[in-house]
Order: structure tokens, then C-alpha cells, then sequence
């Protein structure tokens, strides 16, 4: 199993340094240490530690669906035209209405994610309380990681639920954890992460927040805010003198030989043992083959036929931006595994058979994919003919990633990229495109980069190692012509570089086009897929689901003090 310093702690060392409840609603608990036995050194760097490891949702008391509360965001692809919910129509019912768009507050989903958030502002809200609590020493190091802890928790709650309460140390202290959300929350993210900006050093330190992660999220809360004025510059000083780099294989940004590399810039640290750990991804448990090469659980999070056909290229290299929903890639849905199929022939970025399991095609070093017989789902299921690969193991890491956790579940030890260096690089390309005087030169670099990496990386081979398992085509842009040209290819680019890494619905939301995109999506899936009664399964995407409801039940719990969001009442 994997050997390394680990930056969770057991949920054990959790409870016993947590003297207060995670909960939005309820006082805190007893803990078992004095604040007195914990204002020292130790103490912050214990606290903050229970800090970090609130960023893959595992914690004493949560609410809602706890597969829900992991930080890589899975299941919100579900909703987009990335990823179906995968196995059967059946099984997890609350996930199957958030796929097909039948949403209710009461949705314990909605809960899960929610909970942990508010797991993770308290805890890092109690290290700030303890750092003033302390009269000698420097602790400004700790005080701006737990700045860019609040501030990244917060923004994920702003980009979910779009009217979260702002929960100040003051009211932690005070336990006045019922806070009224009248609008967003902006302004308190940005101070944050400005604060984080102004503390933290140069230096990076695997798993924690630096000055360069700080400002790279900074210029993100810019760019969801269409402050691209603001958030270019920070993008550019973090690539142009900063210490991170592209990893030459884009594969190494999902394996154990490419872990904290120097395209991670802020990963959550997942780590696989021989017993039950807290220490392994259990918000991914049911995101591998329904069987399978090694007999996995549970055939959820299948990529769509959409995401697949993204990959095509036009015979010079290049994406077809506008016309790649109107051919599929070969698939076999339909067909069993112990009937004839044909994998696709034409020209395809190689990055798609990093991201998708397609059949005949070699699934990460088990061996050739024969389809069905690895997929749980019926051919009546919304779930289609792919499986994922970011998220499964390779097959000569195995036995150092693959964890156990309650009912035979598999805990990966692969770490998730929150942020890693194409983003920034991508993110920058879009901030210059949208410049009053857009910078389209500049642009075409940074996406130029992106794909020239996809370019020279090592292609997915035939499992004998011969050939390229596919007709593999992928060039630079040699320019960029005009701003929709520029803005229309950066975002494609997003989607192929960032598939199945649980980004895309919050993309397509920020840039206005998700209601638009998702209908569109739903048509064309029922037609590639010919199934009758498919697309009558799902509900119509509606300006309302650009944000997901706050959960009933905090609203309930908060007295009243929480209000829904405007899009929800």
C-alpha cells in the first residue's frame, strides 16, 4: 500500500481535536482537549490539519449522502452532457432525480454537499479563533492557510448554492451558526483568499496552500465574477513566475507515478491501506466498473456518448467545435460482449482514451475492454456503452492504490486534483480573451500549451505495444482569427482537457449557456442511443437549476433564519 506522510488524520485524532460541532445548525460538542492544552504550536498544526482533511468530505456527524461530500465533485457531472449516473435506473433513486432533473429540496445529496462545506469553513474558522487565542509566537504561515481554507470552502458553496450564510470566527466562538444569506458572498471569499495572498509563503508543501495556489484561486473567484481585468494578472504571475509546470503525460495528473507533480498545484491527499481507512476517497466508491477487471463496485459515473464525440478531430488535428455532435464515435452500445463490434476509426485527441473506457481499446494496463460485460447498467438504463478512467486504478499500481472501505467498497488512493496547472493556463486564455482589449495572441499561447502536451504525450497503445490504439490526430491552433472563434475554442478546450474531472456543469453555468447546452445534450443522447422512452425520463433543464436548492432540511433546522435561494422559492 501506499507509504506517505499523510495530510488527514484518522477520523479518531478528528473527533479528539474538534471542540466544536461541523453542523450549521447545532451548539458544539465536548471535545476531549481544553482549547487551553491546544494554544500552542501542536495545537494550530493539529487543528489545521482537521482543516485540510475536511476537503474529502469524511467527518463525525455529517448530514445528507455522504458519496456526496467529496471534494472532487463527481456527481455534479451527472447533470451535465459529461457524464451519466451510470448503473441502473434503480439504483440510488435521489441520484437518478438529480440527473434527470427532478429536483427537490429535500434531495439529501443537495444535504451532503452542504454539510461538509460547512464542515470545513468551522474547521478552519476554529483555527483562526485558536491563533488569536495565542499571545507569543508567528503563526501567520497557519493563519493564511486557514484563510484560503475558508475562502476555497466558500466558494464552493457560492458556486453550488449561489445565497450561502457567511459564518464568521465570531460566530463560532459564539455559536451563532444560524446566519441569515441575503445575497452572495463574494466579497468575503475574495478577502479571504487576498489575506491567504498576503500570508502564505513561496515554498510548496505537498497538500497545503502556498502564495501561488492563493492567487491562482483568487483570479478563479475573479473570472466566475467576469472580473477578468482582476484575475488576468494573477493567472500570468502564477504561470510566468511560479513553480509549477505541465507533467509531460497528461496521464500522470491521474496516477500514483505522477502524484504532486508539478502540474498539482492543491490535490486532495487520498491514500489506500489494507483495512477500513478514512484515508482513502469514499466519496468515489461507486465510481468504478460494475465488475469489471477486478470486480469493482458499483458502475456509476459513465461518460455520455456526447463527452466521446467532443474528441473527433477534423483530419488537420483540430476539434469540430461546431459540428462534433453531428457524427458519433463508434460505440457499441446495444451490442454484447460476445458479439462482433469495431472501435472507431477516424481521427480522435488522444486524451479521450485517457478519460474514456471505450471497448477495444486497452483500460488502463488491464487489458482490452470487452463493453458490456463490464458495465452494470442494462441497455434499457440511462447509462450508455462507457466506463471512466481518471478515477481507476492503473494496473501496476493496484496494490498501492486500492483501498477497502464498509461493504467491500474500493477507498482509491489516487489523489484529485483540485487545481493543477492547465487550469490556470486555461483559465488565463479565457481572462485575456474577455479583456476590454482582448488578447487574443496571448490566449492562443496558453491554449497552445494545453494541446501541444496532448500532442507529444505517449498515446494510449495496442495491448501488444505495437501501435497506437487509435487513429490519434491533434495539432495546435495556428491562430486565433476572432474573439468568438477564441472564446468558442478556449471553452471546448476546458471540456477535453478537464472531462470527467468534475468541473464542466459549473462551466457551462458560468459562462450562461447550461440551459441551452443541456437540453441540446438530452435530444442527442436519445438519438445516438435509439432507446425508446429515454429522453422522457428526464425533466427540462430551467434557469432554476443554475444553482442547486439549499437543502430543506438547514433551512428547517436554522429556524427560518436561512432563506431559499430566489431561483427556489
Amino acid at each position: 500500500m501506499k507509504k506517505k506522510k499523510l495530510l488527514f488524520t484518522t477520523m479518531l485524532a478528528g473527533l479528539l481535536l474538534w471542540a466544536c460541532s461541523e453542523d450549521f445548525t447545532e451548539k458544539p460538542a465536548v471535545g476531549a482537549l481544553s482549547d487551553a492544552a491546544l494554544q500552542n504550536a501542536l495545537g494550530v498544526d493539529l487543528k489545521l490539519t482537521a482543516a485540510y482533511s475536511a476537503m474529502d468530505g469524511e467527518r463525525i456527524s455529517r448530514q445528507g449522502e455522504g458519496v456526496a461530500a467529496g471534494g472532487d465533485n463527481w456527481w455534479t457531472d451527472v447533470v451535465s452532457d459529461d457524464a451519466h449516473r451510470g448503473s441502473t435506473d434503480g439504483d440510488n433513486t435521489a441520484l437518478f432525480q438529480v440527473e434527470t432533473l427532478d429536483w427537490q429540496t429535500g434531495n439529501n445529496w443537495f444535504l451532503g454537499r452542504w454539510s461538509a462545506l460547512y464542515g470545513g469553513v468551522n474547521r478552519a474558522n476554529a483555527v483562526l479563533d485558536l491563533i488569536n487565542q495565542i499571545e507569543e509566537g508567528d503563526f501567520t504561515q497557519q493563519e493564511g492557510e486557514a484563510y484560503f481554507l475558508r475562502g476555497y470552502f466558500n466558494f464552493e458553496l457560492q458556486k453550488f448554492y449561489g445565497y450561502p450564510s457567511f459564518i464568521s470566527v465570531e460566530n463560532l466562538v459564539n455559536t451563532e451558526f444560524n446566519q441569515p444569506n441575503p445575497g452572495p458572498i463574494w466579497a468575503e471569499i475574495e478577502a479571504d483568499f487576498q489575506a491567504a495572498v498576503a500570508a502564505l509563503g513561496d515554498d510548496i508543501i505537498v497538500g497545503r496552500a502556498n502564495a501561488w495556489v492563493a492567487k491562482a484561486f483568487l483570479g478563479k473567484v475573479y473570472l466566475y465574477q467576469g472580473k477578468y481585468a482582476e484575475a488576468l494578472p494573477l493567472f500570468n504571475d502564477v504561470i510566468n513566475n511560479g513553480p509549477y509546470s505541465l507533467n509531460e503525460q497528461f496521464v500522470d495528473n491521474f496516477n500514483l507515478a505522477g502524484e504532486n507533480g508539478p502540474e498539482s498545484m492543491f490535490a486532495i491527499q487520498f491514500a489506500a491501506d489494507d483495512g477500513r481507512a478514512f484515508n482513502g476517497n469514499g466519496a468515489g466508491t461507486l465510481n468504478f466498473p460494475g465488475g469489471g477487471p477486478l470486480e469493482t463496485c458499483c458502475g456509476f459515473y459513465q461518460p455520455t456518448q456526447d463527452l466521446a464525440n467532443a474528441y473527433q478531430t477534423d483530419g488537420s488535428g483540430l476539434p469540430l467545435l461546431d459540428s462534433y455532435a453531428a457524427t458519433d464515435v463508434a460505440n457499441d452500445y446495444g451490442i454484447n460482449s460476445d458479439e462482433p463490434f469495431t472501435p472507431h476509426t477516424g481521427p480522435l485527441d488522444p486524451r479521450i482514451d485517457y478519460t474514456i473506457g471505450r471497448r477495444g481499446i486497452d483500460y488502463n494496463g488491464f487489458g482490452l475492454n470487452p463493453g458490456k460485460e463490464w458495465i452494470r447498467a442494462t441497455f434499457g438504463d440511462i447509462s450508455g456503452p462507457y466506463l471512466p478512467k481518471k478515477n481507476m486504478y492503473q494496473a501496476d499500481e493496484v496494490d498501492a492504490q486500492r483501498g477497502t472501505g464498509g461493504w467491500g467498497s474500493d477507498w482509491s488512493g489516487i489523489n484529485y486534483n483540485v487545481m493543477r496547472f492547465a487550469d490556470v493556463l486555461l483559465m488565463a486564455a479565457e481572462a485575456a480573451v474577455e479583456q476590454p482589449s482582448p488578447n487574443l495572441p496571448l490566449a492562443l499561447e496558453y491554449v497552445n500549451r494545453v494541446r501541444n502536451r496532448a500532442k507529444n504525450m505517449n498515446y494510449v497503445q495496442t495491448v501488444d505495444g505495437t501501435a497506437d490504439a487509435a487513429n490519434y490526430q491533434i495539432e495546435p491552433y495556428a491562430s486565433f482569427g476572432s474573439l468568438d472563434f477564441a472564446r468558442q475554442a478556449i471553452r471546448f478546450e476546458r471540456r477535453l482537457e478537464f472531462g470527467m474531472e468534475g468541473h464542466r456543469l459549473f462551466d457551462l453555468r458560468r459562462w450562461g449557456n447550461a440551459m441551452e447546452t443541456i437540453n441540446t445534450y438530452i435530444q442527442n443522447e436519445a438519438e445516438d442511443f435509439d432507446q425508446a422512452g429515454y429522453d422522457s425520463k428526464f425533466g427540462t433543464y430551467q434557469p432554476r437549476h443554475d444553482l442547486f436548492p439549499i437543502p430543506i432540511n438547514a433551512i428547517d433546522q436554522s429556524g427560518g433564519v436561512l432563506e431559499q435561494s430566489p431561483l427556489w422559492q
